[in-house]
């Protein structure tokens, strides 16, 4: 069994423990030697937080990465590994990329040149205009957009991007095949066809509210940049800043009505020193 099958099924079985599976895999020194560990192996291995060796085992014993690989074929979805050509060059760079990505669509190379634009999930008319219309410029300029397929201000992202003629990347917090929100499917499928939609879940997995927060990371990753347009004091677009900030990777944020609670975060990351946006001119200033 090839290498990268190895990969395939260790994210099957532990998508959700980035961190963890890193350290597995650094310890045995490949996933393929990780696979063929006994559960006295395992149980030797540091890792960060709890994990019964033998429930481990047995599931492992369960799972065949070559059929998860029929089953990816079946479904239209393709999987990338860390050390394939193609992996996203920005993702790699981060601390704890996810060891494999299942994609549908395409990525190239181009789009390492991409902004992410983030936000809240009940904007106002306003937050939803500038979105779509800073996306639309962005994508105008050659630029992919990144966001996050929740609805609001990431629906009015990826509707921007394609309504300027160019690529958008979707991040899942669910399986490559689930749509969520539901009235998404036929954006879903025009960005299949201007880019990719992509997950570090495996088919079938649920849209959980602890996925979103991981996924952020990867959106933020996949990006030189993070815009956030319209943000509570705790949404999960700060989060997504918060990974952009520890990536080393440019914040960018968009003013709002200052009575409105939706520009309390944005604000805030203004006062932080993110980078005031008014326009796509702004971004392409900050990104030098």
């Amino acid at each position: 069994m090839e290498d990268r099958l190895y990969w395939l099924g260790w994210q099957c079985l532990m998508p959700e423990h980035g961190k963890r599976l890193w350290s597995l895999l650094r310890h045995f020194g490949s996933p393929r030697a990780a696979w063929e560990a006994s559960p006295r192996e395992l149980a030797g291995a540091p890792w960060s937080g709890e994990e019964n060796p033998e429930e481990l085992a047995r599931r492992r014993a369960g799972l065949d990465p070559v059929k998860e690989a029929e089953k990816l074929q079946c479904a239209g979805v393709d999987f990338i590994c860390c050390d394939d050509p193609g992996y996203p060059e920005n993702l790699l760079q981060i601390f704890d990329p996810p060891p494999v990505i299942f994609i549908k669509g395409s990525l190239r190379p181009s789009d390492k040149l991409a902004v992410a634009v983030v936000g809240s999930r009940k904007p106002s008319p306003y937050g939803l205009l500038v979105a779509e219309k800073l996306a639309k410029d962005l994508a105008a300029l050659g630029i992919t957009v990144v966001s996050g397929m929740a609805r609001g201000i990431d629906t009015a992202g990826h509707k921007g991007a394609l309504a300027g003629g160019g690529r958008t990347v979707a991040v899942l917090g669910c399986g490559p095949d689930v749509v969520y929100p539901r009235e998404n499917k036929k954006l879903v499928d025009r960005i299949v066809e201007n880019g990719a939609v992509i997950s570090e879940y495996p088919l079938g997995t649920l849209p959980e509210p602890w996925h979103f927060p991981a996924r952020n990371r990867i959106i933020s990753g996949l990006s030189l940049g993070t815009v956030v347009v319209e943000a509570a004091e705790k949404s999960g677009a700060l989060i997504t800043a918060d990974f952009a900030l520890e990536q080393g990777r440019d914040v960018m944020a968009v003013p709002g009505n200052v009575v409105s609670p939706l520009s309390r975060g944005p604000h805030r990351l203004i006062r932080q020193g993110a980078r005031l946006v008014e326009g796509a001119g702004d971004i392409i200033d900050e990104m030098g």
